[in-house]
């Protein structure tokens, strides 16, 4: 497929950020940003989810060999990076329901990569920790997932990176249902 004729200024996504299994182009200026177009194209949600199931599954090919899967994958770098959490706050902060987090945290503990203790605030709730093991296997695939991350957003300059993170920053504070 070739880029349309009217513009210099195509990136053939396909090639360039090794998202798509199809060739797709993009046409800076050409798509109508103001969301009055009725296209998938120009659909925010649509384009991050397609963007995240080519990362995660980008991931899931890399991570395998060591015995982890996304879900899990998650939930190590939520708990590496905040700390113990309740099975609530992990299934936020690993992006999971709450009762698919329950079975993989179920898997992770007989893995020998969580353990979890009563919470010394409120019996009635179990925090979850990282293992020796566990933290040994984030520090494994940690580079991994920021090797992918760089590959995705390669062809971003490093002041469009900002801004790019900044701009997901302020979408998540405008949609956030937690105080995290």
């Amino acid at each position: 497929m070739q880029p349309p004729a009217a513009s210099a200024n195509a990136v053939d996504i396909g090639t360039r950020f090794g998202l798509l299994c199809e060739t797709e182009w993009f046409i800076p200026g050409d798509s109508d940003m103001a969301g009055d177009s009725d296209t998938l194209d120009d659909f925010a949600p649509y384009l991050m989810n397609r963007i995240m199931r080519r990362y995660n599954q980008t991931v899931q090919g890399e991570i395998s060999p060591h015995g982890l899967t996304v879900p899990k994958m998650r939930a190590l770098a939520a708990l590496a990076d905040r700390g113990d959490l309740t099975v609530n706050d992990l299934s936020v902060f690993a992006i999971a329901e709450q009762s698919t987090m329950s079975r993989t945290v179920d898997q992770m503990e007989k893995d020998g990569l969580i353990v979890r203790a009563v919470s010394p605030d409120d019996n009635r709730v179990r925090v979850v920790s990282l293992t020796h093991e566990g933290r040994a296997a984030y520090d494994a695939v940690w580079p991994t997932m920021r090797s992918v991350e760089g590959a995705m957003l390669d062809q971003l300059s490093p002041e469009r990176r900002a801004l790019f993170l900044e701009t997901l920053h302020e979408i998540l504070a405008g949609i956030r249902q937690h105080d995290f």
